[in-house]
């Protein structure tokens, strides 16, 4: 593939002209890449790291799944029953993996290593920024949704051990939802968030995708061999109600199947980095997706019909000790998975302050410690009070699912057509148009499913 020159004048914005650093800082944790040096990059993209192609296709579907899942059997719900859930998931998909090849596309065309690089080496300044925003404000709403997760798991786990009806009254004070969310985000989460380096973090990965894995399994075997206690349920909406009902379930599908901003480094962390071969790797990587999510999606609405939980582990009885071993699987894996957020998003926070002020990252080292210490407490403090009073995980999902969709579809969108705007000279017309009609497509569409949840967050939420 030719070198495309794309905006590769950095200091046009008033960049620091050392990306490589800010590649390292803002790299995915769980990623090994090489430092980028000026000049060392092989013709045809950015220099290859160690990771094999198996190896690649693990990462991948390890960053796609997760929590998500949880809320796949109510997206079913929502968008109408398994064929409209199965059509709308197979639909977005084509989009969700051309959007992965173009950030690798992109990546090697701007020689940059991290998904915020390639948005600011390819768009600009302004687009850069907002594409940071959009991380850290991502990242925030996901921690927000996480220790969610870790109360409704906690609140059933401590009814069985409590040996107590579930609900506020006649329950201790140590029972009480605000207060577990609470210490085990101060013994476990905090201390986790605050070092500088989190690479430990990997060793904890691999049971979070075995505790997923276990989650999907244990919710088919329970719709296959139902407990004598669970009654089959009532399958109401066979079809969706409405288009809008069908558009409701997409922030949920885009939480679920967000990789892409730490695909770009998993890209470059490949032995031979190069676009054919990554879309071999995140085919076969959203096809592993797809079936875990449809298994878990399916097999939960079916059981539990229109009645399902936004988490659909709640939907089941508390003394299921399967059940229990699979809420204890999702808090470890939300434990883990915090801080590792949390990194991506003070590592964002920490280049736009620095950036704003002009300052080279190894020129303020000395003051880094208490600045991090500081967007720590801070960053921990706001997502725990929000998530004490925002009990619906539902709704936080749907608002950050929106922002998913900006970096599924807008983002590569808006790389796309800048790309082929800067090779409108080399490429066939009509190549070069039907490139630039399908970035505007993918913009459109992440633009509708991110303006619909923030319409739906306004006009919904907060005036009901």
């Amino acid at each position: 593939m030719a070198q495309v020159s794309i905006n590769r004048d950095l200091g046009e914005w008033g960049l620091s002209t050392d990306s490589g650093e800010r590649a390292r800082l803002l790299q995915s944790p769980s990623v090994d890449i090489a430092p980028k040096s000026e000049g060392e990059a092989p013709p045809g993209g950015v220099g290859g790291g160690t990771t094999s192609t198996l190896g690649a296709i693990f990462i991948v579907v390890n960053a796609c799944l997760g929590a998500g899942l949880l809320n796949f059997p109510a997206a079913f719900s929502t968008a109408g029953g398994v064929a409209a859930g199965i059509t709308l998931q197979m639909a977005m998909l084509v989009f969700i993996i051309s959007g992965l090849v173009i950030l690798a596309y992109c990546s090697q065309a701007s020689n940059e290593r991290t998904y915020q690089e390639v948005v600011w080496a390819v768009c600009g300044k302004l687009t850069g920024v907002l594409c940071e925003v959009a991380i850290a404000t991502y990242t925030f709403g996901t921690c927000i949704a996480f220790l969610i997760i870790i109360g409704d798991q906690q609140d059933k786990i401590i009814a069985v051990m409590a040996k107590e009806p579930e609900g506020p009254g006649g329950s201790p004070w140590y029972t009480d939802r605000k207060f577990t969310i609470s210490l085990t985000a101060f013994l476990f989460i905090l201390p986790l968030s605050i070092p500088r380096e989190i690479g430990f973090q990997k060793y904890a990965s691999f049971l979070s995708v075995v505790g997923t894995w276990y989650v999907t399994a244990i919710i088919i075997i329970k719709y296959i061999w139902p407990d004598k206690e669970m009654t089959p349920a009532d399958i109401l909406n066979s079809r969706p109600a409405s288009w809008i009902a069908v558009f409701n379930a997409m922030p949920t599908i885009c939480f679920g199947f967000q990789c892409h901003v730490s695909s770009v480094p998993v890209f470059n962390s490949m032995r031979r980095p190069k676009v054919k071969t990554w879309g071999g790797v995140v085919t076969a990587a959203m096809v592993i997706a797809l079936a875990v999510y449809m298994g878990t999606g399916i097999c939960g609405f079916l059981t539990f019909g229109d009645a399902v939980d936004p988490d659909v582990l709640l939907s089941y009885p508390s003394e299921d000790m399967a059940v229990a071993v699979a809420r204890a699987f999702i808090i470890l894996s939300v434990l883990t998975s915090y801080p590792i957020l949390h990194f991506c998003g003070r590592a964002v926070i920490e280049g736009l302050w620095l950036r704003y002020q002009g300052m080279p990252v190894e020129e303020d080292v000395g003051r880094e410690r208490r600045r991090r210490v500081l967007q720590t407490l801070v960053w921990f403090l706001l997502t725990l009070l929000l998530a004490l009073f925002i009990p619906d995980i539902g709704k936080v999902i749907s608002v950050i699912g929106g922002l998913a969709a900006c970096f599924i579809f807008v983002f590569p969108g808006l790389c796309l057509i800048q790309a082929k705007l800067s090779e409108m000279e080399e490429v066939k017309p009509a190549s070069w148009w039907a490139m630039v009609s399908y970035g505007v497509l993918l913009v459109t569409l992440g633009a509708f499913i991110f303006g619909q949840t923030t319409a739906n967050a306004i006009f919904v939420d907060l005036l009901a």
